[in-house]
């Protein structure tokens, strides 16, 4: 089994950092390997946590807040699932990576 990055540099890892070459085997299991896309969407989502938070502690109605914070929930999550492809490959180079060649077998 591949050698797993701590929480910090999983984090680092998660918001666009590289990870030291000792965890190559790691990123291309994560980046390639079975339910690879809902993973990469679920990081895209890191990014919409603070102001969906935001959003539910602002003043006003209830149901209002949470149409706002579902819409800002929709944006990250599509462009995760509709470019999920490029964002991989591009993951992949930054970590000095080959991305698969080929459709994807998901």
């Amino acid at each position: 089994m591949a050698e797993r990055p701590s929480l910090g540099l999983w984090f680092r890892y998660a918001v666009g950092g590289t990870l030291p070459d000792r965890y190559d085997e790691w990123v291309l299991h994560d980046l390639t390997g079975p339910d690879w896309r809902i993973r990469e969407a679920g990081r895209i989502m890191l990014f919409a946590v603070i102001p969906i938070i935001g959003l539910m502690l602002l003043p006003g109605p209830l149901e209002i807040r949470i149409y706002c914070a579902l819409f800002v929930t929709i944006g990250p999550l599509f462009v995760g699932l509709a470019y999920g492809d490029e964002l991989r490959d591009r993951r992949l180079r930054q970590h000095g990576l080959l991305p698969p060649s080929g459709p994807d077998p998901d």
